[in-house]
Formats: C-alpha cells, sequence, structure tokens
C-alpha cells in the first residue's frame, strides 16, 4: 500500500476549501482533513494590541491535535476511514496497487514544519487584495470579524505568513484563484494523478 500527501493552502476566501473538495471527489482512495477544523476555542485565541483576536497564527490553532490525525492516516488509511464512518472505495484487486491519498487543505499548512515536510505536492491559491476583501466582507463568521478587522489583522498577517512560508519551502505551485474553478481543478488533478501513476510504478 502507496500513500501520497497533498496540500492545498492560500489566502483566506482564495478558493482552497472549494478546490480541496473537488479534488476529494476526483481523486479515488482520498481523504481530506481542514486546517480550520483545528481552531482552539474562542477563549484561547490571543487577543494583540488593538484587541483583534489573532486567528491567523499557528498559536490560534490545535496543530499537534491536527498531526495526530495526519500521522493516524498515515499509518492505516483504511482504518482511519472506518473510523470517521467511511468506507475506504478500494476497487484494485492487489492492495499493493492502491494508492491513498490525503488532501490536506489550510491556510497554514506550509508555515509548520513537521506538517510541510510530509507533502509530495504543494498548491497555494492566491487572489488580489481587493477581491479577498470584498469575498471576506460576504462572508459570515462566528464570531463575526469586528470592523477594521481584515486591514488592521488578515490582510497583515497572510503578507507575514506567507514571506514565512516562501523563506521555508520553494516547492509551491501558486495557483490564481480569479481563474475559473473547473480550470484549476483540471491542473490540479491531472498533476496529483500523474504522481499517483508514478506511484504505482514503483516497486
Amino acid at each position: 500500500m502507496k500513500t501520497l500527501v497533498v496540500g492545498v493552502g492560500g489566502i483566506t476566501n482564495g478558493g482552497k476549501s472549494t478546490l480541496s473538495k473537488s479534488l476529494h471527489l476526483q481523486i479515488p482512495n482520498s481523504c481530506l482533513i481542514a486546517q480550520d477544523s483545528y481552531f482552539k476555542d474562542d477563549s484561547l485565541v490571543p487577543v494583540d494590541s488593538n484587541g483583534f483576536k489573532q486567528y491567523d497564527m499557528l498559536d490560534a490553532l490545535l496543530m499537534d491535535t491536527m498531526m495526530a490525525e495526519v500521522d493516524s492516516w498515515r499509518r492505516d488509511p483504511e482504518a482511519f476511514l472506518r473510523r470517521r464512518g467511511l468506507n475506504p472505495e478500494c476497487t484494485t484487486p492487489s492492495a499493493d496497487d492502491v494508492v491513498h491519498v490525503l488532501i490536506v487543505e489550510g491556510f497554514l499548512i506550509f508555515n509548520h514544519r513537521p506538517l510541510n515536510e510530509l507533502f509530495y505536492k504543494r498548491y497555494f491559491m492566491q487572489i488580489p487584495y481587493d477581491v479577498c476583501k470584498g469575498r471576506r466582507s460576504s462572508r459570515v463568521y462566528t464570531p463575526p470579524d469586528p470592523p477594521g478587522y481584515f486591514d488592521g489583522h488578515v490582510w497583515p498577517m497572510y503578507l507575514i505568513n506567507r514571506q514565512e512560508m516562501e523563506s521555508m519551502e520553494s516547492e509551491i505551485l501558486f495557483l490564481d484563484g480569479l481563474k475559473p474553478k473547473e480550470e484549476l481543478l483540471a491542473h490540479v488533478c491531472r498533476d496529483v494523478c500523474q504522481e499517483i501513476e508514478r506511484l504505482k510504478e514503483k516497486h
């Protein structure tokens, strides 16, 4: 049994969740883990000098819990799916030919070194400031964004986190989040499927 871990990162509202979910539906024997599922309780998230909650930092996330989930999948993907109440989709006669794919999606997945080191493929969704701000303002968050939160925290932290990410990792494919969803999905799906085929050929 072979495994492949793929990372889909990107800016808030850049389209990474949509791409990841669509990719999960397209790729056989795949599983999706989303970083947004591992935020700490709101009462534990640090506050900066402006009174803004510091959600856009690794300290706001339960990364140890997330890594435990990823490691659990890596040890036994089929058992991991069964524990989640899902049935493995293995249709290939020989288990040796099956490539299980884990899609990890999140805004800081490439900034956490232990997680970043696991990825075979890395994709980063990016969109311009004005588009990002417009999309962010149209969404409802719990708790809601306070006035000035995007310009006072979200965008500055994105620039800081991106700079840190680029200093740590060079093998990232940057994707234009303004392109049609179908085009982005086709490109990434083709790329991942080629990697799957390469793994199948290895003995």
